[in-house]
C-alpha cells in the first residue's frame, strides 16, 4: 500500500486515481448506504470537490482502495464555504444545523469528508493499515499549510477506531441518525499529530488501474 495527495492541480499526476476515488465513493455512498446525493450511473461527486479541495488516497498494487477529502474551514467556492459550516447555516437538508453547534472559519482547523475504503480490503490489519494512511496522509496535507486540528462528521465507531490506531480523536458535537443509513454520526476533532510511526507515501508517479471493487 501506498498513499498520495494531490489537490485539482495536481490530481494529473496520478492517472485515473481521483475518478477511481469518485467510483469507489458512489460504490459505498450511493449504492450501499443509499446517501441522496449528486451521482451517476458510476460516480459520485458534489459541489465540495472544487480546487479548495485535497485528497489523500492509499493505492495496493495501483488501485484506489481507500481515500478522503479535505478542505480548510476558511475555504468558499460560489455559494457554499465547507460541508459543516453550510449545514449549520441551513444550507444542506440531511445534516441538521445543530450537528456542530457553532460557525467555525479558521485558518488552523481543516475539514475532513468523505472517508471510503473498498470491500476488497479485508482484514482488519489491512484495514487498519489503509485507515492510517488515509488519516496521516489528511494529517499531512493539513499540516503542510499549517492547520493544527482535523475535524470531521463521521461513524461514532470512528473515533473508537482512531484511538486505537493512536489518532487522538475525539467527540465535539452532540449525536445525531443519519435518516438515509440509520447510523449514528457526530462531529469528531483530532490534532494534527499522532503517536504512531509514519507511514509510506508514494515516491513514484502512480499510475492506478480502474477500480473493479464488487458493488454491493
Amino acid at each position: 500500500m501506498e498513499n498520495i495527495t494531490f489537490n485539482l492541480s495536481t490530481l494529473h499526476l496520478h492517472g485515473s486515481a481521483f475518478y477511481d476515488f469518485l467510483r469507489l465513493r458512489k460504490r459505498f455512498f450511493v449504492d450501499t448506504l443509499g446517501w441522496h446525493i449528486p451521482h451517476d450511473d458510476v460516480v459520485e461527486m458534489d459541489q465540495y470537490d472544487n480546487p479548495k479541495a485535497w485528497y489523500s488516497l492509499v493505492l495496493r498494487d495501483g488501485e484506489v482502495i481507500g481515500g478522503a477529502r479535505a478542505m480548510a474551514t476558511t475555504a468558499t467556492w460560489g455559494s457554499h464555504s465547507y460541508m459543516l459550516r453550510d449545514a449549520v447555516q441551513g444550507k444542506l437538508i440531511d445534516i441538521p444545523p445543530e450537528v456542530l453547534g457553532e460557525d467555525i472559519v479558521s485558518a488552523d482547523i481543516w475539514e475532513c469528508t468523505r472517508l471510503v475504503m473498498s470491500e476488497t480490503v479485508e482484514t482488519q490489519a489491512e484495514r487498519s493499515a489503509c485507515l492510517t494512511m488515509i488519516v496521516q496522509g489528511l494529517i499531512n496535507v493539513a499540516a503542510d499549510q499549517g492547520a493544527t486540528q482535523l475535524m470531521s462528521l463521521s461513524p461514532l465507531a470512528l473515533m473508537r477506531a482512531l484511538r486505537q490506531l493512536g489518532f487522538g480523536a475525539q467527540r465535539i458535537g452532540a449525536p445525531y441518525t443519519n435518516d438515509n443509513d440509520g447510523r449514528r454520526y457526530a462531529v469528531l476533532s483530532m490534532p494534527v499529530t499522532r503517536s504512531v510511526a509514519d507511514v509510506p507515501r508514494a515516491t513514484h508517479r502512480a499510475q492506478p488501474q480502474p477500480l473493479h471493487a464488487p458493488s454491493v
